[in-house]
This record gives structure tokens, C-alpha cells and sequence, in this order.
């Protein structure tokens, strides 16, 4: 369609009024009320003078703030340039200075990451502001799909970082196409991840906001930094669609079995096999590849839940978009054979921010097409089509990587590294440790004490943690082949001395002894002061999330993510350590069951969905199994009774007191009714079967009455039934029904 992306949003605004568009905390925005905010806000900024192509830099924190600003300057006709106000002052002035955007949307927390120096000779807006303008759509008659609607600024080889300039046509194509290939719909819920500055987030808010869906936006950083906290949030918030990078989810150990299978979208870098395994079965698993000049996906494969490929493909083209495997001489290579990768396509980038020699360096007319304008981008990926006409990513061809889902040039760093006066010359490298990689940095320097915690001290001040090397190696000169090039092969491991180290000191007593050891099996380093500083050593927030879970085993404490960050040191973690040791716990009391009782956090979370959603099958938990043998029925239902009196959460209903939602148990004595069905005599059984179970699945529960638990059994023949179970996430989980059907068997059996 020929639509810029904000145009599909409209559209679906006006389809969906009343849908809940966003959550946030206990915040939600229904279609109509994002439009509006997002209206006044385009209207305040059309005043201000915004055009077709015009840049508008956006720095906020994660919030309902960061969508609205967002469509609000698609609506003016801007294009927007996300900041993370994580980054460094001096990252953050250089994208500005850059860009050079007239206008900045900005909450406190943006205005101080980006300080005076950024700010000044810029109009400042705070997108929480309700301006006083229309609320209606802005109509730019100019605005056509071929003008940019953002510009995202990614690692650059030659030590600054390049504005990727994207226009909305690609970004519509990528949404119509993902949002049917992803199965996106007016019930999907999709989960916003990825940091504003990091394209995964384009996908995230369009696919979401442009079918209909409901986008859930976590509040701080444990959500995206633990995954046991972010399992949870998927539960707590029924998500059904996530991108998430594959190193947060590491090696699968952790991944549930979930309630509502959702849809996961790996991408960012490459998965291994392992994972793969790992997830097929517990999720809907999609494999998604594109650099950031192509409009976040060129590429994306599913993956079988029955895969067993040693082979991790990236699948086939976003629609609308051709991939060409090419050798030196820019020549297609044969089915099979090893080739460099160049797409084109409506996704190709206009190119980049004020760097005509790079843009015309990596984006090519395209020869293959027949379109005069057409043109292709040289990605600098090695690719080869398997038999099946899937693709397989192979590596790159430059020394580019990606570390926890960015995309790194090894160069920028060099650059910086460079600027320091100890250093003459600077290398860096990505060293793989098992499922992690870490960057290493190479440098010709003199010896001089304090060197590694100087450069790391240095490199923190201009570059966002994610780039800072996690280990700094000093050589006199560096090795050469016999042609005088660097011989990357030969650089040394690093070893101890290559981390921020203290001056050692032994650690002292069981609980540090006891750390030290868990920081040697996942940091590789043998000798640890009780000094030294777990990040320094390069450590990082999903190393730290498996440093958590170590702790709970080895010392049976349970510590929040927070605390390594708030005492990295070993001695400050032990004392944090013994202090949660032993808590001294209140007393537990037995609390009147003839009174309405308190709703957990997440059975208020799923009350409050209902109450949105009304009437909806999406918190079902349904059961099925086949029993073969001559089945007691009496004794069945009195199991089931059994079961049903011995769980309260089975018998609550959930009653609105004051306005305030409570629960009720349901007498234990009552039972579970057992609806039966007899089709031995049916003249067409199997349809009939799918019919009943069909609707056993989609009947709704009245959460005021109950029970929230149905069960029905469907007699096939003289000893075949089909057994139904249904229950409402509210009184149950995934977790929950091996428990359910081996209390089950075990009753029957003594009845």
C-alpha cells in the first residue's frame, strides 16, 4: 500500500477505538487516547515549523512518552533519531552535532543525559506534556512513503558512529509482511524490548500498533536483564510476540513451559544449535536476519518444532525484497556455494547521514532489477542457499561483530583507544568464551602502571558500556605476517593481568571464598581479590544474572540483580551476601477463609485484563487426554471432587467489593461438575468430538460466579473417553497441570 507507517496506525486507530493500544505499569492507552496524545503533540511540532525529512531527535526515558513522541513526529512529517540516555554525554553530542535536529523531545531524564552542551540552540519538548492542540490527524499534503521516518545511528569502522537514514516505505512493507508472517492480530500481545536506539524497537511498536495488538512496555531494567524476570512478565502479561537476542536467553536452560505459547523472534546476532533446541518445542520460534540499513528484517526463517538441523538458517526474504549471493566480481555464485550477501528491495536505505563516500562505498545500483533506479547494499555477510532455499548465514567478511544483540565496529574503538597519549597503536577483537563473546583490546604501549584501569576509565567516558573492552592487553609491538600485516592469530589470549585489577588480597572467610570461586567457573579468571570489581573483570548484566543463580545454589541466598550492581566488589557482594543470610522471617498466620481474601500481583494483573478485554479465551488453560480401559466413572468424579476441595485456588471466584476486586472460595463440599457425552452411537463421531471439544475450549468463564475450573468427559467407545479440562489463568498456570493430573491419577486410584 502506499502509506507511510503512521497512516497504517490511523487507520487501525479508527478501526479499534476502544482496544487497549499500550500498557505500561498500570497505565494503559486505548487506541483513540495514543492517537489524540500523539495528535497534539504532531500538531505542536507541525507549528514549530517540522517538514517532510526533517530530523527531530527523541531522548526519553521507556514509557507510553517514548510511543507518543515517536508517531507524533511521523505524524509532523519528521523523521526521528532515537538517543539512548544511557549512552555517553560525548556519543550523545556527537549524534546531535551530527544530525543537527532543530528540535529534541526530551523528559528529565533525556534532558540530563544530554546536558547544556546538547541542548543549547534547540527547542525542548517534554512529550509527557498534554499540548493545547487539535486532536485530530495532521494531514501533511506532502508527505509521501519515499520521505525518512527515522534515522538510527549504528557503529562506525572509523571511530564515529553513521546516521542510517530509513524511509517509510520500507517500514510499511516490513510491518505488512512480519505482522501476517508473525501471525499479529487484534489478540496478539507483543512485548517492547529493545532500546529506542537498537531498529529491533521499529518492529516491536509498528507490528503491534498497526494490527491492532497490545504493545507492554516493562518498567526497569530487570525485565531485560534477568530472565526469570522476564518469564514472568510473559506470564503475568500473557505475551504472545517477543524479539529478544539470543545471549539473553543463553543456553535455554531457564525457558518454561508457558501457559499461552508465545511467538519468540530471534535476532540481533546468531543463535547457536543449542538454543534452538531448546526453544522449538516451548515456542513458536522465528530466526530473523537484517542488518540495519535494510529496515531491521531482509530475512527471517521458522523454525519446525521438531528440528533437528545442525544448520541455524536465516530463512527467506521480507517480502518485497531480493537477495543476491555474489563473488568478488559481483557475479551470482552457484546454488550452494559460499557468497557475499547484498540485498535490495524497498527496505534498502536512502543511505547515510551526511557520508556521501560511504554511501555510495556500500549502497550500489542494483543490476539485477529492472527498475533503473533500483539499488542493492553490500552487507559484508557471507551467506549460501541450503537445498531447501533457505539461506544460512556464514560470517563476515570484515571483522565487524556483534556483541548482546549490537552491531560493533571494532575500529570505532580502535579509534578512541588511539586518542589516549600511552597508546601508539590499537587493535580489537571479539574472543568467544563458550555461549559468550567478550571484546579484547590489543594495544602497543609502554609499560606503565595502571594502564588497563586508565584505558577502561578513558573508554567508559566516550563510549556506551556495550563497547567498552572487557579486557585490555599491552604489548610491546604487535606480531606481523611475513607480507608486514597484522597477524590477528597471534595475538595471546589474555590473560589475568589483561582486567581492571586491585592489588590482590585473598579472600577472606566462607562467604567470600564461596564467591570467588562462582566468579572463576563464569568470568575464566583464576586468581580473584576480594578488591576486585566484577564488571572490571568483564562481567556484564546477563553475566551477572547467572552469578545470581549461582548464589542461590551454592549459598542458598536468594539476591536481587541490583545488588551486584550496587556492590561489585567480592568483599561488598559477601557482606551483601550475609546480610540476606538467615532473615529473620514474621510469623505466618492462618487468615479466615469465611472472609473475601487479596488477589496475588498477578491474578490483579489478569482481573484487570479481564475487566479490558471482557469475554476472551486467550487466559484459557485447556486439558485434554485420552483414557483407555473401563473407566470408573464414580470414582473419576470423586477424584475430581477431591482435587477441587483441596485446592482453594481451584474454587476462588473473584467478587468486586467497594469496586475493588476480592476473592471468594467456593464451598469445598459443592464439587466439580462432570458434564458427560455419549457418542458410541453417534453417526459421526469425529466431528462431533471436534465440535465438543471445540467448544469446551472457547465457553467462557464469569470470574464472579465460577467455578473457574469446567470438566467434561466424551465417551467414544465401550473403553475410549476423551477427557476436558479447562481452567482460567487467573486460578492456574502452565506449572500447575502436571500437579492437577498426578493428584488426579493418584485419587482415582485410592477411590
Amino acid at each position: 500500500e502506499d502509506l507511510c507507517i503512521h497512516q497504517l496506525f490511523e487507520r487501525q486507530a479508527a478501526t479499534t477505538p476502544d482496544a487497549i493500544a499500550l500498557v505500561y505499569e498500570n497505565q494503559s492507552l486505548s487506541y483513540a487516547e495514543l492517537n489524540a496524545r500523539a495528535n497534539r503533540l504532531a500538531h505542536q511540532l507541525i507549528t514549530l515549523g517540522v517538514v517532510p525529512d526533517q530530523l527531530v531527535a527523541i531522548c526519553v526515558s521507556r514509557s507510553p512518552a517514548m510511543v507518543v513522541g515517536v508517531l507524533a513526529i511521523l505524524k509532523a512529517g519528521g523523521a526521528y533519531v532515537p538517543l539512548d540516555p544511557v549512552y555517553s554525554s560525548e556519543r550523545l553530542v556527537h549524534m546531535l552535532t551530527d544530525a543537527a535536529p532543530a528540535i529534541v523531545l526530551a523528559d528529565n531524564i533525556g534532558r540530563a543525559a544530554l546536558g547544556k552542551i546538547g541542548l543549547t540552540g534547540r527547542i525542548v519538548l517534554d512529550p509527557n506534556i498534554q499540548f493545547d492542540q487539535p486532536d485530530n490527524n495532521p494531514q501533511i499534503a506532502t508527505l509521501t512513503p519515499r520521505h525518512l521516518a527515522y534515522v538510527i545511528y549504528t557503529s562506525g569502522s572509523t571511530g564515529t558512529p553513521k546516521g542510517v537514514m530509513i524511509e517509510h516505505q520500507g517500514v510499511t512493507n516490513l510491518t505488512q509482511d512480519k505482522c501476517t508472517r508473525f501471525d499479529i492480530g487484534t489478540d496478539s500481545r507483543v512485548l517492547q524490548f529493545a532500546s529506542l536506539s537498537f531498529d529491533a524497537s521499529v518492529w516491536e511498536i509498528m507490528m503491534a500498533l498497526c494490527s491492532g495488538a497490545t504493545l507492554n512496555i516493562p518498567a526497569g531494567a530487570a525485565v531485560r536483564q534477568d530472565p526469570l524476570a522476564l518469564w514472568r512478565y510473559f506470564e503475568e502479561h500473557a505475551i504472545t510476540h517477543a524479539f529478544l537476542t539470543p545471549v539473553l536467553l543463553q543456553d535455554g536452560a531457564d525457558i518454561p513451559e508457558f501457559t499461552i505459547k508465545p511467538t519468540l523472534i530471534l535476532g540481533g546476532e546468531a543463535p547457536n544449535t543449542a538454543l534452538i533446541q531448546a526453544l522449538r518445542s516451548r515456542v513458536t520460534l522465528f530466526n530473523a536476519y537484517g542488518p540495519t540499513e535494510i529496515t531491521v528484517c531482509a530475512t527471517s526463517w521458522h523454525c519446525p518444532s521438531d528440528y533437528r538441523g545442525t544448520e541455524v538458517p536465516i530463512g527467506r526474504p521480507t517480502a518485497n525484497t531480493q537477495i543476491y549471493l555474489l563473488d568478488a566480481e559481483r557475479q551470482l555464485v552457484p546454488l550452494g556455494a559460499t557468497g557475499e550477501l547484498y540485498i535490495g528491495g524497498v527496505g534498502v536505505a536512502r543511505g547515510y547521514l551526511n557520508r556521501p563516500e560511504l554511501t555510495a562505498e556500500c549502497f550500489l545500483a542494483d543490476p539485477f532489477s529492472d527498475k533503473p533506479d533500483a539499488r542493492m547494499y553490500r552487507t559484508g555477510d557471507l551467506a549460501r542457499y541450503l537445498p531447501d532455499g533457505n539461506l544460512e548465514f556464514l560470517g563476515r567478511t570484515d571483522q565487524q561483530v556483534k556483541i548482546r544483540g549490537f552491531r560493533i565496529e571494532p575500529g570505532e574503538i580502535e579509534a578512541r583507544l588511539a586518542e589516549h597519549p600511552a597508546v601508539r597503536e590499537a587493535v580489537v577483537l571479539a574472543h568467544e568464551e563458550g555461549l559468550d563473546k567478550r571484546l579484547v583490546a590489543y594495544v602497543a604501549a609502554d609499560v606503565e602502571e595502571g594502564l588497563v584501569n586508565n584505558l577502561r576509565k578513558h573508554l567508559s567516558q566516550v563510549l556506551p558500556e556495550y563497547m567498552v573492552p572487557a579486557a585490555v592487553v599491552r604489548l610491546d609491538r604487535f606480531p606481523l605476517t611475513p607480507n608486514g600485516k597484522l597477524d590477528r592469530r597471534a595475538l595471546p589470549v589474555p590473560g589475568e593481568d589483561a582486567f581492571a585489577r586491585q592489588r590482590y588480597a585473598a579472600p577472606q572467610g566462607a562467604t567470600e571464598t564461596a564467591l570467588a570461586a562462582v566468579w572463576r567457573e563464569l568470568l575464566g579468571i583464576e586468581k580473584i581479590s576480594r578488591h576486585d570489581n566484577f564488571f572490571a573483570l568483564g562481567g556484564h548484566s546477563l553475566l551477572a544474572v547467572r552469578v545470581m543463580n549461582r548464589i542461590m545454589a551454592v549459598l542458598g541466598v536468594e539476591l536481587p540483580l541490583a545488588a551486584l550492581f550496587h556492590s561489585p566488589s567480592l568483599a561488598a557482594l559477601a557482606q551483601a551476601v550475609q546480610k540476606q543470610d538467615r532473615p529473620a522471617l514474621p510469623a505466618i498466620l492462618p487468615v479466615s477463609r469465611t472472609e473475601t481474601l487479596p488477589l496475588s500481583f498477578a491474578q490483579q494483573r489478569l482481573w484487570f485484563l479481564a475487566q479490558l478485554d471482557g469475554v476472551s479465551e486467550t487466559y484459557h488453560i485447556p486439558l485434554a487426554l485420552h483414557l483407555r480401559g473401563r473407566l470408573d466413572i464414580t470414582a473419576w468424579q470423586q477424584a475430581l471432587n477431591a482435587v477441587f476441595a483441596r485446592h482453594e485456588a481451584l474454587r476462588s471466584v473473584f467478587v468486586s467489593v467497594d469496586g475493588q476486586p476480592q476473592i471468594h472460595l467456593l464451598a469445598a463440599g459443592d464439587g466439580l461438575p462432570l458434564v458427560q457425552h455419549d457418542l458410541r452411537e453417534h453417526p459421526d463421531a469425529d466431528t462431533e468430538l471436534e465440535r465438543l471439544c471445540t467448544g469446551e475450549m472457547s465457553a467462557p468463564f464469569d470470574l464472579s460466579r465460577g467455578p473457574l475450573i469446567r470438566a467434561e468427559l466424551i465417551r467414544l467407545t465401550e473403553e475410549d473417553y476423551q477427557f476436558l479440562l479447562t481452567q482460567h489463568h487467573i486460578v492456574s498456570d502452565g506449572w500447575s497441570v502436571n500437579v492437577l493430573i498426578n493428584e488426579l491419577n493418584a485419587l482415582y486410584a485410592a477411590f
